[in-house]
């Protein structure tokens, strides 16, 4: 395949992992690499002109996706399950949704994206570090399946990177406004931009990569990525398996003070009654 054609997702697990044993066709990519000399599995939902299903021929979380990335994590979690040191397991997201369809809904993709939050759920409680890497779009349902249930978020800052529910003109015409003025009220308020920088602030990410091409990466950036995710790595493993770590870390202290207070409130009720 000619590279200009490729995803951000496939370019980036082509950059991190080794080459294919074999041809890979379909909508999910999962390959071995290494980090610092370790071995580590990684995960890429890619555009599949070819699906089946119509709603799901880019690089979003449909029926397929969500059973398959489900089925991926599970081999990796029975081929450790003797292992006292798990396999990290790398999500690369680069997703812009999941897929919207009468027949997806009739054929239950909630029970695809459920299928891969649990897995990468299970494999985090299991030991795996499970560490997500933000490429590219991780929109709505689809992040929730492919990422978010991640130890650790690494995120790259450059243009096309976002964290939201849904993309700029949607959440334009839900909220009456233009896409100007919907910018320029996630300067004010965090959890409506569509800035990495922004998403950062609320806690949520290990580490925002600067100064990195998403599209065309150097060979030194993409070591520096390594680096990154490598460092994430350790950080989970010498941490809990929860994802207590997002409420933790100073961003997250300022600006998600109510959040914080909430979820201390509820401890001391539960631990009363």
């Amino acid at each position: 395949m000619n590279t200009t054609t490729l995803s951000r997702g496939e370019r980036w697990i082509d950059a991190l992992t080794s080459p294919a044993s074999g041809a890979q066709a379909g909508p999910i990519r999962a390959r071995g690499g290494l980090l610092n000399g370790e071995h580590a599995h990684f995960l890429a939902v890619v555009p599949d002109p070819d699906n089946r299903f119509p709603r799901a021929r880019d690089n979003v979380v449909g029926l397929e996706q969500g059973w398959l990335l489900a089925r991926a994590v599970r081999e990796v979690i029975d081929a450790d399950r003797e292992r006292d040191v798990k396999r990290p397991i790398v999500a690369v997201v680069d997703v812009k949704s999941q897929a919207y369809g009468r027949r997806e809904e009739l054929l239950g993709v909630h029970l695809a994206c459920a299928a891969a939050v649990d897995v990468y759920a299970s494999a985090r409680l299991a030991g795996h570090p499970v560490i997500a890497l933000i490429v590219g779009p991780a929109m709505s349902g689809a992040y929730l399946a492919h990422g978010y249930q991640a130890n650790r978020i690494v995120a790259l800052d450059s243009p096309g990177t976002a964290v939201h529910a849904m993309g700029r003109e949607a959440a334009a015409r839900v909220t009456r406004r233009s896409v100007e003025s919907l910018d320029a009220l996630g300067d004010t308020v965090l959890p409506m931009s569509y800035k990495m920088s922004a998403y950062a602030k609320l806690g949520l990410l290990h580490e925002l990569i600067e100064g990195v091409d998403a599209d065309a990466p150097s060979a030194a950036e993409i070591e520096r990525v390594k680096a990154s995710l490598a460092a994430a790595v350790n950080d989970a493993r010498g941490a809990l398996r929860d994802l207590s770590s997002r409420l933790g870390s100073a961003d997250a202290k300022r600006t998600r003070a109510a959040s914080v207070e909430v979820r201390k409130r509820m401890r001391e009720q539960w631990d009363e009654a």
